[in-house]
């Protein structure tokens, strides 16, 4: 990197300038390499008078760099010469202002930074002393041209220095991805288990300054060749095959072989008698295609039994070692011929856990998406949150109802323990917790501006009914549920309780009211230990408090952790129908827990008492604070030094009708293997099984779709409700609970992801309630979806005018002036795969062959967007209009994030997430921002769709076999 700073001079002055103007600047230039491609991110801060426009220009050490493409100014170069100039909507820059822009070039050779940089024609830096220096690294070791043998541990060490200050930790990147870090010197690190590749090694030096600037090694190729490991490579460990078809995998070698090979696939002794090879037993392999994947295909013979066995194929070759793959049927339970929906199943199901597909990381949890650039719910796309888990779960159930196998199931449960519920070390302070005085008040304000929210202990809290009787059935005061949001890769570079390294780490983002939309958060670590972000780390861009102590806190997504619960009763159903019921007993027993726990969600955020219109209203006692609904998130927190002595928990005021789930209420009050130990809960949730179908009555509209929410704390501080507010058991209506921006029922998602679970409620149980919203909602999600052939169109926006009756338990009311219209339509293939569940589970069970062939044919349009990877639309995302929006940080606030990006009242979404800048995506969106491009179209690949897809077609092959 190169940073030239505090210029001051009259030079020769653009005629865009006027000759007054006294012209300075400081130029930051940031560039990350590989192989023959690097990006650069510059930043251009003004340090004279106001410019109206400006001209950057500098020249590449190397005659080989060439700039290919850039964003956020008009790029050409002339020889080694590069000159930028403004876009239309970055040209105005007032004295202390800086615009990022940005190029991505191509090289060969050394890739050094430019060293002079001139806007206006001006020489930024102009022979002054800067006020800050950037420290420079040297990485030392490996040397470039070394090479490795497969699986390698390359040590990496370098040197590194700064001018005017210290040097605070040294970065270790392959390309753009982070290996680790050190803070001490000498700065070392110790890659391992690395593949046969080429690979680009950087070292990136941090000083301590404010905020911190950045130095970069020259890059460092080296490569790890299998010379010496001479080994067959399978695609997959793993192969599901249907039952009466086949399904394939690849082999290939680890090295250029000296002459041809042949390898010959066989079947282990002892497998499965069906499951045969029946294409590729013997693939030879040759000095030019060694490293080109041929296929094996495995079959899986037609039968009467309903067994799902397994066999194991292994690949060998002499001298080489050899790759196997353990094949399972998946049994379709049909004697007289193969179920398409079955074997549609048992694909996708293979793509999702292809390796080479990119679903998992290499700890085996799932991410959000397969890709990286995606801002939703979570800001980047190989974050992971509790949705995901528990979606991984259901995977894995519906994996063992095909294949009778529970070992899957089993230990996707045992993944989510271990990465996302937090373990004793992650909340250490929990002993200190008491439940008579739970958490001190602070209010949520509908404008961001209004934050930090103060805290205000005058305001009365309620005691906490569940928190000793938890203690007493499980022996800890530690909490058992799900945090929402996992940094899986350390993208942000957080790490655990601020170590900078750990993967995964656990961070959070939205803090600020219902209007902070995932473009204006702040994404801060769970564990703060004031190692990144400001003086307070980033509490107090949060709350107000007189003075800060470091701590960890956590967020828990009710729909998720009821949805694993859900998963666990079908799981239950299905393997005792096996007589395997003993085989996932251990499973069950935690998804009883986790339902215990869950309960927290039921409570009002200070545990007041429902039908609170003021601060001073009544505060609970014993269990007067629940709704029996599921509310928005439960969380809970302590201090990190254990002798701190403190520890708090909160429910959540607000109730959205998309995360109620009466199946996992049904299973968690009736089904034995799933009843919790804590002393009430059994009766917690019978009582919240009926107020949940209440719930949805009292919220469905005219038309037949289901309505927002109620909340006990109006605009988030108990506020008193407008006049003529509908109540719910004192709850009030909110069309639009907890989020606004975009509303949060304004989703067709919502409606399916909670009405497949009314569906299945009714299709397992034949409950009369479930039925009777069903026969209000299907025909009106129906009327509004057209199919045809292979297309369809699935409703999307939603319209919400009027309010329900105020809920009469004896007498419910007709909401007359509640309503519904759909906006547009979309194809969203998860969506899609909801939606079929919630027919295909009515229709079976109301014998409705309308609503049974509507899923049938929605199935059969996603399928038909198959790809390589799984089911997927194109997608054009507008929203992304939003990159650049500033984000709100109180003035005079300043810090930085892990990678030193600046925190203060001039940043961006994109400005505190610079890493996107060198995202395979970014050009693209990059060009959209500046006004040269269409909005960006990308084909998804999320998890949770690829999982409601697979278990929509397993379900319906299940139900109509």
């Amino acid at each position: 990197m190169a940073l030239v700073s505090l210029a001051a001079g009259l030079f020769t002055v653009l005629t865009s300038v006027p000759a007054s103007a006294a012209v300075a600047c400081n130029v930051t230039y940031t560039a990350q390499s590989w192989n023959n491609g690097f990006t650069a991110s510059i930043d251009v801060k003004n340090t004279g008078d106001p410019w109206t426009s400006w001209t950057l220009r500098f020249t590449f050490p190397n005659s080989s760099q060439r700039v290919s493409n850039g964003w956020s100014a008009n790029w050409t170069q002339s020889g080694q010469t590069v000159t930028a100039t403004n876009a239309a909507w970055n040209g105005n820059l007032g004295t202390g202002q800086t615009t990022n822009i940005g190029f991505q070039g191509t090289h060969s050779g050394t890739n050094p930074d430019p060293t002079s940089f001139s806007v206006n024609g001006v020489t930024c830096n102009g022979g002054q002393n800067p006020t800050n220096q950037a420290p420079t690294a040297t990485l030392t070791s490996p040397t470039a041209g070394q090479t490795f043998t497969a699986p390698a541990t390359v040590n990496l060490a370098a040197t590194a220095a700064d001018s005017d200050g210290s040097v605070t930790r040294v970065e270790f990147y392959n390309g753009t991805t982070l290996l680790g870090s050190d803070t001490t010197a000498p700065y070392t690190y110790s890659w391992t288990n690395v593949p046969a590749g080429s690979y680009s090694l950087t070292a990136r030096a941090y000083d301590n300054g404010s905020p911190a600037l950045t130095g970069n090694s020259s890059p460092v190729g080296i490569t790890v060749s299998g010379t010496q490991a001479s080994t067959i490579v399978a695609s997959a460990s793993t192969l599901l095959v249907p039952e009466g078809s086949s399904a394939s995998y690849t082999i290939r070698l680890s090295r250029q072989p000296s002459s041809s090979v042949t390898v010959t696939t066989a079947k282990a002794s002892g497998g499965d008698a069906d499951l045969t090879i029946s294409a590729g037993a013997t693939r030879t392999f040759t000095t030019s295609n060694w490293n080109t994947p041929q296929t094996v295909t495995i079959a899986a013979a037609e039968d009467s039994d309903t067994t799902a066995g397994s066999a194991t194929f292994t690949s060998t070759a002499s001298g080489w070692t050899s790759a196997s793959v353990e094949a399972t049927e998946a049994d379709n339970d049909t004697p007289s011929g193969t179920n398409e929906y079955i074997q549609r199943f048992t694909t996708l199901y293979n793509k999702i856990k292809d390796p080479a597909n990119g679903y998992f990381s290499p700890e085996g949890i799932p991410y959000h998406s397969v890709e990286t650039f995606m801002v939703e719910a979570p800001d980047h796309g190989h974050e992971t949150t509790s949705e995901a888990f528990s979606y991984y779960l259901w995977l894995e159930a519906v994996y063992g109802q095909v294949t009778g196998t529970w070992t899957r199931f089993n230990e996707a449960w045992a993944t989510m323990e271990k990465y996302i519920i937090p373990a004793q070390r992650d909340q250490p302070t929990n002993s200190s917790y008491n439940p008579s005085s739970p958490a001190t008040y602070a209010g949520e304000w509908n404008d961001i501006s209004s934050y930090p929210s103060q805290l205000d202990k005058n305001v009365s809290v309620g005691v906490d009914p569940i928190g000793n009787e938890l203690s007493q059935a499980y022996g800890t005061k530690d909490i058992y549920g799900m945090h929402w949001l996992l940094d899986v890769d350390n993208t942000y570079g957080f790490g655990r309780c601020g170590d900078g390294t750990t993967r995964p780490a656990y961070i959070n983002t939205y803090q600020r009211g219902p209007e902070e939309s995932v473009f204006e958060t702040i994404p801060q670590p769970s564990c703060d230990t004031f190692a990144f972000g400001g003086r307070n780390g980033y509490l107090d861009l949060f709350t107000g408090d007189a003075s800060y102590a470091k701590q960890w806190k956590y967020t828990n997504a009710p729909d998720a952790d009821a949805r694993a619960v859900q998963v666990a009763y079908w799981a239950n159903i299905w393997a005792t129908a096996q007589g395997k019921q003993s085989q996932i007993t251990t499973t069950l027993d935690k998804a009883a827990k986790m339902g215990d726990y869950l309960r927290y969600a039921m409570y009002d955020k200070y545990f007041k008492q429902p039908g609170c219109a003021s601060t001073s209203c009544a505060a609970g006692t014993g269990k007067n604070s629940s709704n029996y609904l599921l509310s928005w998130y439960y969380a809970w927190g302590g201090a990190y030094d254990t002798s701190a002595g403190w520890a708090w928990r909160i429910g959540s005021s607000h109730n959205h009708s998309g995360y109620q789930n009466p199946l996992a209420a049904y299973a968690l009050a009736n089904v034995a293997a799933l009843k919790p130990k804590g002393a009430t809960a059994v009766q917690d949730w019978s009582t919240s099984f009926t107020r949940q179908l209440e719930f949805y009555r009292w919220l469905q509209s005219s038309e037949g779709g289901i309505a927002g929410g109620a909340t006990n704390s109006w605009d988030g501080h108990y506020a008193a409700r407008p006049s003529g507010t509908p109540t719910f058991y004192g709850l009030a209506y909110d069309w639009q609970p907890v989020y606004h921006d975009p509303p949060s029922n304004q989703w067709f998602g919502f409606q399916v992801w909670t009405m497949e679970r009314i569906a299945a409620l009714y299709n397992s149980t034949g409950n009369a309630q479930a039925k009777a919203l069903l026969d209000k909602w299907v025909p009106w999600a129906m009327a509004n979806t057209t199919v045809s052939g292979t297309t369809y169109q699935l409703p999307s926006t939603l319209r919400w005018t009027g309010q329900p009756d105020t809920w009469n338990a004896s007498s419910p009311g007709a909401n007359n002036n509640l309503h519904v219209t759909v906006v547009d339509h979309t194809t969203d293939v998860g969506v899609a795969g909801s939606y079929a569940k919630v027919l295909m589970y009515y229709a079976a069970r109301a014998n409705n062959t309308a609503a049974r062939d509507m899923a049938k044919a929605i199935l059969d349009g996603v399928w038909a967007n198959s790809d390589t990877k799984g089911v997927s639309v194109p997608e054009t995302k507008a929203d992304y209009n939003r990159i650049d929006d500033p984000i709100y940080v109180p003035s005079g606030w300043t810090g930085r994030m892990p990678n030193g990006d600046t925190i203060n009242s001039s940043s961006t979404f994109i400005s505190i997430r610079s890493f996107y800048r060198n995202d395979p995506a970014w050009p693209q969106v990059s060009a959209y921002l500046n006004g040269t491009g269409p909005a960006p179209t990308f084909n998804y690949h999320r998890f949770w769709a690829q999982v409601d897809v697979a278990v929509a077609l397993a379900e319906y092959g299940r139900l109509f076999p």
